[in-house]
């Protein structure tokens, strides 16, 4: 699994950050980062429910 994220699309919702803190991030303004490109795979499911929650439809998912 290989996550990204448009940074340019994010809103700062957070509700990545919040549901995979292990693979999300936020920067001083707010934007998601992303901590862990690779993540494992027992992180899959919170990795993509933050992907289908996030309001701004800017993370991605492939694999």
């Amino acid at each position: 699994m290989r996550v990204s994220a448009e940074r340019d699309r994010c809103v700062g919702s957070g509700q990545c950050a919040m549901l995979s803190p292990e693979v999300f991030d936020q920067d001083d303004d707010g934007l998601v980062l992303i901590l862990q490109e690779e993540p494992p795979e027992e992180l899959r499911e919170e990795v993509l429910q933050a992907t289908d929650l996030c309001p701004a439809r800017s993370l991605h998912v492939e694999g």
